[in-house]
């Protein structure tokens, strides 16, 4: 199988991601960094400590590069799904795509899931789901000591263009349905069970198919409508679906690569933050194991960040952004 990190401008958090890797990822894999600015020195050090794996750059790579060596802000919503496309379809059947501001917590032999992957046609397992194990619109079954099938109750799905007009509310379909109190606020939420955007093992024809609308930007609903699409053909498979029964991947809410996602309304500067512990790591002097499993404690980075960012209005960024996923009711301490 093939492990595919999406990394930029934390190569701190990328070291972290490859050493779980190595530690805890048992069977035959392989590594591939797609990399979309990270200064060449800090990708130097990664190569150096990690001969085995293999990276590639985006095509903005270098006017990203230089822009974050001039301290220039980067547009965030701009990202490279070719680069990512190209990778999945060139890989082996079985995928993670994954970032590098995730880690594996657990031990994991991926040689052992992609035998069940292939025994049951299932087309996800999910690693890691943020502590919302338990979910009552799905019927969970045991089907080894390592996979539990996760099979939406009740889901509707159907064509394309059905699955259009209800994502979209083209002509005014979802508010039909609502008026008919036949979906909520809710609703779309549900189909979250068919995707997982940063921790699923996939078959990677179903990874293409829920990315296959991507033009360099992403699209929930669109990922949401080709997955429900992928699923309306194959769900008599009632174990097409499933998640490994410890989660074994977890997640920062301690920084964001850019700052044009989680704003809140507070004044941080998220390059500063970033530049600031890239440095203190490629000079050896941050711990890429410090607290883990866990994820870096905010003393820890504040006794970094502390001279240039203001630890208040820090600490309130990082609450605000650990609230968004409390109140869906992820674990996130």
């Amino acid at each position: 199988m093939d492990i595919i990190i999406k990394s930029f401008n934390r190569p701190y958090y990328l070291d972290r991601c490859l050493d779980s890797i190595y530690k805890h990822v048992k069977g035959n894999f392989t590594v591939t960094v797609l990399d979309d600015g990270t200064p060449e020195k800090f990708l130097n050090k990664i190569k150096i400590k990690y001969p085995e794996i293999k990276v590639i750059l985006s095509e903005n790579y270098d006017i990203k590069s230089k822009k974050l060596e001039n301290s220039q802000d980067i547009d965030g919503f701009n990202i490279p799904t070719n680069l990512w496309i190209n990778a999945v379809k060139n890989a082996k059947d079985y995928v993670l795509v994954t970032e590098d501001d995730v880690w594996f917590v657990n031990d994991i032999n991926v040689d052992e899931i992609i035998r069940q992957m292939k025994a049951d046609s299932i087309q996800l397992v999910k690693l890691g789901w943020l502590g919302k194990k338990s979910n009552s619109s799905v019927d969970e079954v045991n089907l080894s000591k390592e996979i539990v099938s996760t099979y939406p109750k009740n889901l509707f799905t159907s064509s394309e263009l059905i699955m259009d007009l209800f994502f979209y509310n083209k002509f005014k379909f979802y508010t039909i349905l609502y008026k008919l109190g036949l979906v909520n606020n809710h609703t779309v939420d549900k189909y979250w069970v068919l995707n997982s955007i940063l921790m699923g093992l996939y078959h990677k024809d179903y990874w293409l198919h829920i990315w296959k609308d991507a033009k360099g930007k992403v699209d929930e609903l669109q990922q949401l409508r080709n997955a429900s699409v992928w699923f309306n053909q194959y769900k008599k498979n009632t174990k097409i679906i499933a998640r490994t029964e410890a989660e074994v991947l977890k997640t920062t809410f301690s920084s964001s690569a850019t700052n044009s996602y989680h704003k809140y309304g507070i004044s941080i500067d998220m390059n500063t933050v970033n530049r600031i512990l890239n440095n203190a790591w490629l000079d050896d002097k941050l711990n890429v194991t410090e607290n883990f499993p866990n994820d870096f404690s905010d003393d820890y980075i504040a006794s970094f960040i502390q001279e240039d960012v203001d630890i208040d209005s820090w600490k309130k960024w990082v609450e605000k952004f650990k609230n968004q996923y409390r109140n869906v009711g992820a674990k996130v301490d």
